[in-house]
């Protein structure tokens, strides 16, 4: 499939854009399929250091002759019987694995989440990695917000965002979540990024106090997921443990919000439009519990 060039440079221009909510955005974006496209094929230009992070991530920028764009290049592969990442407690059977950011971003497609950007495995210099869209209408992460005490101009946006992001979190089994790997759009968008520790081994989820709330929408789509199709999907990325794994919190999850009745559910916000409002209210603790844990700006 090929790109419509002027199109899809059009709609490349309207999603860098702050956006205030348009259908018109929504019509002319890019599909993932055609963004899958371009960072499976087009060549790379130059390559550098992604700057943040300590998995040796590269930024890219990618040609194919016409859309020039940049992506981020994630090779690790490392396994280790026991790992120590800091003050926590040891880890067994550690695994950071570029596959798992592949396989997040499908997981996400699936239950139609849109928090992650597109992600492709590629081969680059005899090496495999995953090749992800690079955002580039990034305001700050979530450590810089809190950093300079900048409060969401929709804090009720926000906060279902936010526990989408959790949802997500605890179905993939992110531990590594933090202050440095959730972006923030120019129009309040979440993005979460770098997923190659997630897929840990729990078979329920992990702080089900967290969970409050969900689309109801994607609670229906988790009530779907299946062995098969999952292996179809993700087979290539993750193990049938993994995806057993998955689903058994899968099954915890679902019970949990079962459990919390109607109270916990609710209809989003289309995600591309993020939660701008055209005002920037005073930093206060309009939303306790947002914070992740340890800014360690892994990329």
């Amino acid at each position: 499939m090929r790109l419509h060039r002027p199109a899809f440079l059009l709609a490349i221009a309207l999603v860098c854009a702050d956006v205030s909510g348009s259908a018109t955005q929504s019509v002319l974006a890019p599909t993932d399929q055609e963004i899958e496209e371009f960072l499976r094929t087009a060549r790379v230009v130059r390559t550098r250091s992604a700057v943040k992070g300590v998995t040796g991530s590269l930024r890219a920028t990618l040609s194919d002759g016409t859309l020039t764009h940049d992506a981020q290049i994630q090779t690790i592969d490392e396994r280790k019987s026991e790992f120590r990442g800091g003050k926590g407690p040891a880890e067994f059977n550690f695994r950071d694995d570029w596959r798992f950011n592949v396989a997040a971003y499908k997981i996400d497609r699936m239950l139609d989440l849109r928090l992650v950007p597109v992600s492709v495995q590629r081969t680059w210099n005899s090496t495999r990695g995953a090749f992800t869209w690079w955002l580039d209408d990034i305001q700050m992460d979530e450590g810089g917000r809190l950093k300079q005490k900048v409060a969401p101009p929709s804090p009720a946006c926000w906060v279902d965002q936010v526990r989408m992001l959790r949802v997500f979190d605890q179905l993939i089994d992110n531990t590594d979540r933090n202050l440095g790997n959730l972006l923030i759009a120019k129009n309040w968008r979440v993005w979460a990024i770098d997923h190659t520790r997630a897929f840990r081994y729990s078979k329920t989820i992990r702080k089900p106090g967290e969970l409050i709330g969900i689309d109801r929408q994607v609670l229906a789509r988790l009530e779907t997921l299946e062995f098969e199709s999952l292996k179809a999907s993700i087979g290539d990325y993750i193990t049938d443990e993994d995806i057993r794994n998955l689903l058994s919190r899968r099954d915890s999850m679902v019970a949990h919000f079962k459990k919390l009745g109607d109270v916990a559910l609710y209809d989003r916000r289309e995600p591309a439009l993020g939660c701008s409002s055209g005002s920037t209210p005073q930093f206060e603790a309009a939303a306790p519990g947002l914070r992740v844990p340890s800014p360690s700006h892994r990329q």
